[in-house]
């Protein structure tokens, strides 16, 4: 159909056809417009329109749109089965995966069975050789103190005469057979009570020294049979109108007396013939005796009376009233300081020369040659004259300080004569001290006849009054023999010069640096608290000093034994593991049984190698210790070679880091375990806390909870199980000095004291186990304090503040050697102790004072503490004003004691080698947190 011309067919629209159709209608509207038709046109353009359309979009749908549809059927069948693919192949990747975890999972767990089966293997072998280790050290002989073996009646030998007694010496006088060596020096001390014979009187003081001093010696036995040493206490010789006048003796007659004695054998041998006179300083009762192979014992001797490294000189004894400490030697609290080093007086003298002093002994009296009669005689010697003129050059001097010569005694004053060879004493003992107290230096003149005389009482009560003042003495000529020389080393104390140097000396004293002055002063400080104070000391050294030349072995020290509180142990829920706890760090050493540190190793090289230093240090040859701070250690290639015993080196000596250094201590000692003392008192849960926190700790031989409190524990008390032995032990009183004495329970060397309330980890306690095992004379712990010099009041104060230096670390927390239990104990004054439990405080402090008075070394301060912290304990006493001005008063009342301030400052604190290191990401530190 077509209208005006224009073809107007079926509108064909397909899903293409929107263009077509767009065009359509613009060319209908067009022609509508130009030809503007009638309405029966319009009607049935209108009616043709519907039609098509009614056509197109009901009853015959376009081909292309069929195969479209067709197509989508067919795309959506394909995505059905692609999808179904889909979910297999997903299911089929699932399943691959489970597996594959499953595996993964069989393949971890067969590696980490391999690296425990591993590691169980090298853990088996290595306690398999801490086996073979452990059997093979527990072969070797365990020394310990020495047993007694006795001699009896029949144990006597022959000993060849000497050619004169003169010439009498240890080894051809003394029989040996009878003094064994596992002996324990038994004495046997005469019963000579008066019957009215005898040749010498017994004056009260004689009598006693044999019953109180002897009768206190460990040494003493009621068994004349068994005995090693027999001692006579010769009595004094009354003086009727002078103290010093010389009484006629009938030798003969003393001879007779001691040849009567039950046990001299003909001719005295083993016998100690003992003079201790006390009033008299110029008396020799036994000059000309017949003494055979005796020893004698005293303070006077002529020249050929004394028979060197046989006989002893002893100190004059001063009478009881004087005496200074009681009969163990303990210093009281007015001693003289030891600061400053320079006194009043540089050097002084006080003497007067006499001719009231008692004559040179005649001839008649010893065995001399007659070449030597005419020196005998002489009243003066050559010296003399030299001695006094440097004297008065002396008081012009002012070399060194200020001069104090005085060479007349006081007219109203007292005079002490002694030989008319020697300078008479002026004054009293109190007026002489007080000037002594003033001297940095005194001069002590021997007798000048020294070929006549080896020592007198008169310069041995010089010698004795000057070592107490605190005075260095200043011996002129070394001819004079000095107490105890035999072993003490009297060079660490006195100035020894030869009379030709007399003129010299003020230019060499005045060349003592102080910290030499000091050093002297405080030797001879040692000397005469440990040899001339009391008669007892005086008594003890001298039978140390024949049990030394025999080389027997002191008596053992004594442990306190504690009275154990039973308890029973539970076992505690596995703790969960903490940084710091031993199994939180790289490694663990292997497995080992309890081990006790090794006793008394020393029991012969201490008499023999070092029987000098043992009387010249304190605290001097009277005990034998199981152990020492000073043993000697190995240099370490002896480790490998020959004298492995009991070592573990790291990495069996290739060394290491984290693992390897956590498996072996290492070092330069051999291997040991440590003892935990723990104080308590009245805070029973707190305890139980701090004793279940060392489980699973290594290298723990035992912890020794001190139960300071007069109640029992508690009944119902859960101690718990932590795999060592917990020994409580129960005190006497309460006291803080209990923290400090040597229980038998301790059987280690090292201890680490620890207050119930404070909290160290592991690591921290292992770290200062290892820096100790290094430092074993010193203090080694956590928290530090020091001592701070307040000018204004001119005293010593307690400092607790955060400072770069610091003296004592604090024994809440801190490791050191048993030795200084037995000196904290048995050794250091009395009056230390007593303020202790006066203030119930300060036991840190003394002992801090203690070590640094032995050693002269500080403290070691590891880690970062400086406090601890106990979450729901009590107030600590410590955080008291009271409590800080105690310890205020204590630290000056410990520096008077010791007569100087004996800690020392120290800089630094110790941390483990790699620590704050950084090193490669395959490489481990020492410890984790330390």
């Amino acid at each position: 159909m077509s209208l005006n011309g224009i073809k107007i067919d079926g509108l064909c629209l397909n899903n293409d056809g929107h263009g077509e159709r767009r065009q359509y209608f613009k060319d209908l509207k067009r022609y509508v417009k130009n030809t503007r038709p009638s309405r029966l046109a319009v009607a049935l353009l209108l009616i043709f329109l519907g039609y098509n359309y009614i056509i197109d979009h009901v009853f015959n749908f376009p081909t292309k749109t069929r195969r479209d549809i067709k197509q989508i059927d067919e795309l959506k069948k394909i995505k059905h089965s692609i999808s179904v693919e889909l979910r297999d192949l997903e299911n089929r990747q699932n399943k691959i995966q489970e597996d594959i975890s499953n595996r993964q999972k069989s393949l971890n767990y067969v590696e980490q069975s391999m690296k425990k089966g591993k590691a169980e293997v090298e853990r088996l072998q290595r306690e398999i050789n801490q086996l073979k280790n452990e059997k093979f050290e527990a072969l070797l002989p365990k020394i310990p103190a020495p047993a007694r073996l006795l001699a009896t009646a029949d144990d006597s030998i022959d000993l060849s005469p000497p050619i004169n007694n003169n010439g009498c010496q240890m080894y051809n006088c003394f029989d040996y057979s009878r003094c064994s060596l596992y002996s324990q020096f038994p004495v046997y001390v005469y019963n000579m009570e008066p019957t009215g014979a005898e040749p010498l009187l017994r004056t009260q003081f004689m009598a006693d020294v044999s019953s109180v001093v002897f009768g206190r010696s460990p040494y003493v036995t009621n068994d004349p049979e068994a005995a090693c040493l027999y001692i006579i206490v010769v009595g004094e010789i009354e003086a009727s109108q002078q103290e010093n006048s010389q009484q006629q003796i009938n030798t003969a007659a003393v001879s007779a007396w001691l040849r009567a004695l039950p046990f001299w054998r003909g001719d005295g041998r083993n016998h100690l013939l003992v003079y201790l006179s006390s009033r008299s300083t110029a008396q020799n009762p036994l000059l000309g005796v017949d003494t055979g192979r005796a020893i004698i014992a005293q303070s006077n001797f002529v020249r050929n009376q004394f028979r060197a490294k046989f006989d002893v000189v002893v100190p004059f004894m001063v009478s009881a009233s004087d005496d200074v400490g009681d009969g163990d030697g303990k210093i009281k609290e007015e001693i003289e300081s030891q600061v400053p080093a320079m006194r009043h007086y540089f050097l002084s003298f006080e003497g007067e020369w006499s001719e009231m002093g008692e004559a040179a002994p005649l001839v008649s009296h010893v065995q001399e040659r007659d070449d030597e009669k005419k020196f005998l005689l002489e009243e003066e010697s050559e010296f003399h004259n030299v001695f006094t003129d440097n004297l008065s050059s002396f008081r012009q001097s002012q070399i060194g300080g200020k001069y104090l010569m005085r060479t007349h005694c006081d007219n109203d004053g007292q005079v002490t004569h002694g030989y008319r060879s020697e300078w008479s004493l002026c004054g009293n003992r109190a007026t002489r001290l007080s000037l002594l107290s003033q001297s940095t230096f005194v001069l002590i003149p021997p007798v000048e006849r020294h070929d006549a005389f080896t020592a007198t009482s008169l310069f041995s009560l010089r010698l004795h009054e000057a070592l107490n003042s605190g005075a260095i003495p200043v011996v002129i000529g070394t001819h004079a023999h000095l107490p105890f020389a035999e072993f003490i080393d009297w060079s660490k104390a006195v100035v020894i010069i030869p009379q030709a140097r007399i003129t010299e000396l003020p230019f060499l004293l005045s060349s003592f640096p102080h910290a030499e002055i000091l050093s002297m002063r405080r030797q001879g400080r040692f000397l005469y608290e440990t040899y001339l104070m009391t008669p007892h000391r005086i008594v003890e050294s001298l039978l140390a000093v024949i049990r030394s030349r025999l080389q027997i072995p002191p008596m053992p020290v004594d442990d306190v034994a504690g009275q154990l509180i039973p308890h029973t142990s539970h076992k505690v829920d596995k703790k969960e593991i903490s940084p710091g706890d031993a199994q939180s760090e790289f490694g663990m050493p292997p497995p080992e049984e309890k081990m006790s540190s090794n006793k008394f190793m020393r029991n012969y090289t201490i008499t023999t190698i070092d029987s000098s230093t043992s009387w010249n240090d304190i605290p001097g040859p009277f005990h034998l210790y199981p152990h020492t701070p000073q043993d000697r250690i190995l240099p370490t290639d002896a480790q490998f070679k020959g004298s492995s015993n009991g070592f573990r080196p790291i990495c069996g000596g290739m060394g290491g880091t984290g693992k390897e250094y956590e498996e072996s201590l290492g070092g330069n000692s051999p291997r040991e375990q440590f003892t935990i003392v723990m104080l308590t008192y009245e805070r029973e849960q707190v305890l139980m806390q701090a004793v279940e926190r060392l489980q699973g700790l290594p290298h723990l031989n035992k912890v020794v909870v001190v139960w300071n409190s007069p109640n029992a524990p508690s009944s119902d008390l859960h101690w718990p199980d932590i795999g060592v032995e917990v020994a409580v032990i129960r005190t006497q009183r309460n006291s803080l000095n209990n923290r400090f004495l040597p229980y038998e329970q301790i059987e280690t060397e090292a201890v680490l004291s620890i207050d119930d309330d404070a909290h160290l980890r592991h690591d921290e306690m292992l770290f200062g186990f290892r820096v100790w095992r290094e430092s074993r004379d010193r203090v080694v712990g956590f928290p530090g304090r020091f001592h701070a010099w307040n000018e204004k009041d001119k005293q010593w104060n307690y400092n607790s503040n955060h400072t770069c230096e610091l003296s004592m670390v604090l024994t809440g927390a801190a490791f050191l050697h048993k030795y200084y239990l037995y000196m904290y104990s048995y050794w250091m004054p009395a009056v230390i102790r007593e303020t202790v439990d006066e203030f119930l405080n300060c036991e840190d402090i003394a002992i801090n004072f203690l070590v640094s008075h032995l050693t002269r070394k500080p403290p070691i301060k590891v880690t970062s503490r400086w406090t601890f912290k106990c979450p729901g304990c009590p107030v600590a006493l410590s955080n008291s004003d009271e409590h800080f001005n105690e310890r205020q008063v204590c630290i000056n009342r410990f520096a008077q004691v010791f007569g100087y301030m004996p800690l020392v400052y120290t800089q630094f604190r110790a941390d483990s080698v790699l620590f704050k290191t950084r090193l490669p990401h395959d490489k481990q530190k020492c410890f984790r947190f330390v």
